[in-house]
C-alpha cells in the first residue's frame, strides 16, 4: 500500500453528498468499513487536469466497495487523511459522475476544522 496526496479546490456541491451519507444503509457501511459516524455531509474538491489523470489510479477494484440498495448505485471508499483526520474518499460509480471531483467524508465537518470556503485549496492523502 502506497499514499497519494491530490490537491483540490473546495467547492459548494448540490447537497447530494449530504443525502448520500445521510442514507441508513451508507452510513453503517461508513461505521462498519471505515470505523467512524460520519458527518452528514462530504468536503468537496474540484481537481485540475493533472489531478483529475491521478485520480484515475484509484482503481475501484481497490476500494472499499459500497453495496448500495436496489435503485442506488455502487460506491468505493478509499482511506484518507485531511490535515490530522482520519476520513475517506468517495468514488460514487454513477455513469454521469465527474471525473474532476473528489468527495471526501470524514467523522467531522471538515470546512471548520480546517478553515477553509469555496476557492481554498485543500491536499488530501489517500491510501492506495
Amino acid at each position: 500500500m502506497g499514499q497519494l496526496d491530490f490537491r483540490g479546490t473546495v467547492f459548494s456541491g448540490s447537497g447530494t453528498g449530504k443525502d448520500f451519507v445521510e442514507l441508513p444503509w451508507v452510513r453503517a457501511q461508513i461505521e462498519q468499513k471505515l470505523g467512524f459516524t460520519p458527518y452528514p455531509g462530504t468536503l468537496n474538491l474540484r481537481l485540475t487536469k493533472a489531478e483529475t489523470v491521478k485520480r484515475r489510479i484509484l482503481d475501484p477494484p481497490c476500494g472499499i466497495w459500497v453495496k448500495p440498495e436496489v435503485g442506488y448505485f455502487f460506491g468505493v471508499f478509499f482511506r484518507a487523511i485531511v490535515l490530522d483526520v482520519e476520513a475517506a474518499v468517495v468514488i460514487p460509480l454513477v455513469p454521469s459522475y465527474p471525473v474532476d471531483v473528489l468527495e471526501v467524508v470524514a467523522p467531522l465537518y471538515l470546512r471548520g476544522k480546517l478553515g477553509k470556503g469555496d476557492g481554498d485549496v485543500v491536499v488530501v492523502t489517500v491510501t492506495v
